[in-house]
C-alpha cells in the first residue's frame, strides 16, 4: 500500500505539485496529503465538490455530461481532475467520484467509484468496485488514489 508520505516524497523528488478534486471522499485525500510534514512543498490545494452542480461550476465538468450520465462516470472523474489541475496550476490533479453508501446513488451501488489523474501527459481514470461500509469505501478510495498518483509520477 502506498502511503501519503511516499507520495509527498515522490512528488518532491520530481519537483511536481498536486491538487485534489473530491466528491465522495469529502477532503480525505487532501487530509492524508497535508498530514505529511512538508506537504506544503508539493500540495497546491483542493476543491471538495460534493454537490453535482459544483462539479460544473467549480471544476468545469461538462453540464450536459452531468445531466446525461450523473456524477458517477469516468469522464466526470477525468474532467474533475483536469479542472482542478487547470484551476490551481498544479502539475497533477486527482479526482474522486462515486457512491459511498449506504444507499445507491443515481442507480449506482455503494462502492461504485471512479478516480482519475490529470498531468501534462494526459488523463487516466480507473474504476473501483469497493465493498464494505461507507467508511471502508471512502478509505479504499483514498488508498487507490495514493497508489494511482505514485504509479503515474513514477512513469
Amino acid at each position: 500500500m502506498t502511503t501519503a508520505a511516499e507520495v509527498v516524497a515522490a512528488l518532491r523528488g520530481r519537483g511536481l505539485t498536486l491538487a485534489t478534486a473530491e466528491s465522495l471522499t469529502g477532503g480525505l485525500v487532501a487530509a492524508e496529503i497535508v498530514g505529511v510534514p512538508g506537504a506544503s512543498d508539493v500540495y497546491a490545494g483542493g476543491i471538495v465538490a460534493y454537490a453535482t452542480r459544483l462539479k460544473h461550476e467549480l471544476l468545469g465538468v461538462d453540464a450536459g455530461l452531468l445531466e446525461r450520465e450523473g456524477a458517477i462516470h469516468p469522464l466526470v472523474a477525468e474532467q474533475m481532475a483536469a479542472g482542478v489541475r487547470a484551476r490551481t496550476g498544479a502539475d497533477a490533479g486527482v479526482a474522486t467520484t462515486g457512491a459511498a453508501g449506504p444507499d445507491p446513488q443515481d442507480g449506482h451501488p455503494p462502492g461504485d467509484v471512479w478516480i482519475a489523474i490529470a498531468t501534462a501527459d494526459g488523463v487516466d481514470s480507473r474504476h473501483l468496485a469497493l465493498a464494505g461500509d461507507r467508511l471502508a469505501i471512502r478509505r479504499g478510495t483514498v488508498d487507490a488514489v495514493l497508489a494511482l498518483i505514485a504509479e503515474t509520477i513514477s512513469e
